[in-house]
């Protein structure tokens, strides 16, 4: 018998590459900088890292996988971002540790790039924990909630869905990178309350256009798959 060959897509890798840019730049720009917009309310001072700025934007295409493609197709771009990150942060250590030159050094070179990058190893120890536990949850939830709607209300899905995944991701991320000296521990609550209003208020405010580009990559791709009979083991790679 003549085996049924996969199903092409047109734009499927497309989203993979732009899903696995945005993680690797919140990466890279949350170790940079912690952002102060001088705005507090009491005690609470309304701070968070650079990486929360497009870090959300990578849930939004998550949300798009999972929606057009299914939970087993996005389950393999959750891991390939999870090998970009690991070796991005392989060299970027690599980097530091190798001897400078001369001039370089003179510069403050070493003391400026262990400032700005010295701390990626550590954080992305934390964000790859905390993404790997809330990809998986976000891409779940969503899918479940898509059989419990019969495919309506796109918006209470991806809302739904980023309300968990975010939370859960948030929680872990800030934990494990204060623990490992990457935030100082004064912060603390407030890069949680933060970074969770501003991702999932990101993701709120960004709604219509991802309802408007899943209608579109399904109209597209003439795909829009239920995952009824999916095993949701996050190990398991077959689609």
């Amino acid at each position: 018998m003549q085996q049924e060959q996969p199903k092409q897509y047109r734009f499927y890798d497309g989203v993979m590459a732009l899903f696995i840019t945005t993680l690797l730049l919140s990466n890279l720009l949350s170790s940079a900088k912690i952002i102060d917009l001088g705005i507090s309310i009491g005690n609470f001072a309304f701070v968070f890292d650079a990486g929360t700025l497009i870090f959300p934007i990578s849930y939004i295409f998550g949300d798009i996988l999972t929606e057009v493609y299914g939970y087993k197709r996005a389950r393999r771009v959750i891991w390939m971002g999870f090998l970009a990150s690991a070796l991005m942060a392989f060299f970027v250590w690599l980097a530091g540790i190798l001897p400078g030159e001369s001039f370089w050094l003179s510069l403050d070179g070493q003391n400026a790039y262990q400032t700005i990058l010295g701390g990626i190893t550590g954080l992305v120890v934390a964000s790859l924990s905390a993404y790997w536990v809330g990809s998986f949850s976000n891409s779940y939830v969503l899918a479940k909630m898509k059989i419990a709607t019969k495919g309506k209300w796109l918006w209470s899905r991806t809302i739904g869905s980023t309300l968990v995944g975010q939370g859960i991701d948030t929680l872990t991320f800030i934990g494990i990178a204060t623990l490992l000296g990457v935030f100082p521990p004064e912060i603390f609550a407030s890069l949680i309350i933060t970074n969770y209003i501003l991702k999932v208020g990101i993701e709120v405010i960004m709604t219509p256009f991802t309802i408007q580009i899943v209608g579109w990559l399904k109209r597209a791709e003439n795909e829009d798959v239920y995952d009824y009979d999916t095993a949701f083991n996050p190990f398991k790679m077959s689609v």
